[in-house]
């Protein structure tokens, strides 16, 4: 599942304003870690995970851990979050940030 920029652009907008629902600290990644970041991707489609890592290379061998674990696609990454989405055709309305919205920012 390959994002076009379009795409991506419109992810973006949808998650700048959304708050970080799973944070990755030192400890790595968890069996808990990765089935709390797929209840959140099922969920929300779109989630902002926060990397809590001192070094920027730690950061991203760990977002392409979460990306690959999580059978997601990375939408950006700026600092220490990183923006994840991975669709889901059964997504709840009123739980999935790409349902809740779609309508916004001028998008229709």
């Amino acid at each position: 599942m390959s994002l076009s920029q379009a795409q991506k652009k419109a992810l973006r907008s949808i998650g700048h304003h959304l708050k970080p629902v799973v944070t990755v600290s030192e400890n790595g990644i968890s069996e808990n870690l990765i089935a709390e970041l797929d209840r959140a991707l099922r969920d929300h489609e779109l989630v902002k995970v926060k990397l809590a890592l001192p070094d920027r290379e730690d950061r991203a061998l760990m977002i392409e851990e979460l990306t690959a674990d999580g059978r997601a696609e990375l939408v950006q990454s700026i600092g220490k979050t990183a923006l994840l989405y991975r669709k889901n055709p059964q997504a709840n309305p009123k739980l999935s940030n790409i349902a809740r919205f779609e309508n916004h920012h001028g998008r229709r």
